[in-house]
């Protein structure tokens, strides 16, 4: 009986689905910056395929309709952009310092850090693009000659880290501007990060989209060349 239910076609998204409901549920109640959603489905997903032994390929392809989902997903945060427009246009020269400076610095201590610890040329190329959202990351990282899938491992990590630590780093500094808070989010944690903001409120998300949009683009055009 199991054996069927499990090659059932829409077992696989349902299984994703009630992870993310469980991982949500898991999330609102312990209200630990910790327990991220996005890292909670990740391991609940793993251990179901682990304790029902199915092949991580099956289950990819039966899944393969939330991955269709995730174009349109991204392209609604065009909507919180599109709603703080003039907002965004009032901002533009501050954004486009704190783009240029920051993004920049973010490549240049990431590189500068894991030189110091002796990371190894691969290691250096699948760290620098870290920053920037997953699809990005990896063509990035195949260019310059890093190791797409370490880049993926990373670029997760980074979005879970800097989730957790920027809004308690950001109320140590006494940073509580929607437009600063949110596009800090985005710069350094990205898909997970712009997550977390369109929780702080439509100001907020809208410059954490705003953000993650503008660091891939930076990032893909200056990376290579810089290389």
């Amino acid at each position: 009986m199991l054996s069927i239910v499990t090659s059932l076609p829409m077992f696989a998204p349902m299984l994703t689905l009630g992870a993310y409901q469980a991982a949500l549920y898991i999330h609102q109640r312990s209200g630990s910056l910790l327990l991220q959603p996005v890292i909670v489905t990740l391991l609940l997903v793993i251990a179901a395929l682990w304790l029902l032994q199915i092949d991580y390929d099956q289950y990819r392809q039966a899944a393969n309709p939330i991955a269709l989902l995730l174009g349109p997903a991204t392209v609604a945060l065009a909507v919180p952009l599109y709603l703080q427009r003039h907002r965004i246009g009032q901002l533009l020269w501050p954004i486009m310092l704190t783009l240029l400076f920051g993004g920049a610095l973010i490549i240049f201590l990431t590189l500068l850090l894991a030189w110091l610890f002796g990371a190894e040329w691969v290691t250096l190329m699948s760290l620098a693009p870290k920053s920037v959202t997953m699809p990005i990351a990896m063509l990035l990282s195949e260019q310059i000659g890093g190791n797409p899938a370490l880049t993926a491992a990373l670029v997760m990590l980074t979005g879970v880290v800097g989730t957790v630590m920027a809004p308690s780093l950001l109320r140590l500094a006494g940073v509580d501007s929607p437009v600063a808070r949110g596009f800090t989010l985005g710069m350094n944690a990205h898909a997970i990060g712009t997550a977390y903001a369109v929780q702080e409120g439509g100001e907020s998300a809208a410059f954490a989209a705003l953000a993650m949009s503008l660091m891939g683009v930076f990032t893909a055009l200056v990376l290579p060349w810089v290389m």
